[in-house]
């Protein structure tokens, strides 16, 4: 069993930045690690994906390029910078992973084995 936790949510204005962190209780060295996000009545999304050694990356198209996803491995944690930020971007954001290291093209939550709990952005002036 993993135990993941979201930090780093919070109020940004439209434009802003925010750096979300994902902590494991166990190693994640060996798992790939995505971010999800979730909008009120709205379907969860896959956002982003890292592969355990972070040699493979994938981003939803709504994100690229405003979106950073990386692992600091000797801190056990993955980050996802949001730079640019819209109010459609506001949701629960998730990070889970991904029992055999793998960082899937379609960020799909049903590849993913453990899950957070969440942490809330929210984008409004």
């Amino acid at each position: 069993q993993l135990q993941l936790v979201e930090s780093g949510g919070g109020l940004v204005q439209p434009g802003g930045s925010l750096r979300l962190s994902c902590a494991a209780s166990g190693f994640l060295l060996d798992y790939g690690v995505g971010w999800f996000r979730q909008a009120p009545g709205k379907e969860r999304e896959g956002v982003a994906c890292i592969s355990s050694s972070g040699g493979s990356t994938n981003y939803a198209d709504s994100v690229k390029g405003r979106f950073t996803i990386s692992r600091d491995n000797a801190k056990n944690t993955v980050q996802l910078q949001m730079n640019h930020l819209l109010p459609e971007d506001t949701a629960v954001y998730y990070c889970a992973a991904e029992y055999f290291g793998c960082c899937p093209r379609r960020i799909a939550m049903q590849r993913f084995d453990y899950w957070g709990q969440g942490t809330q952005v929210t984008v409004s002036s």
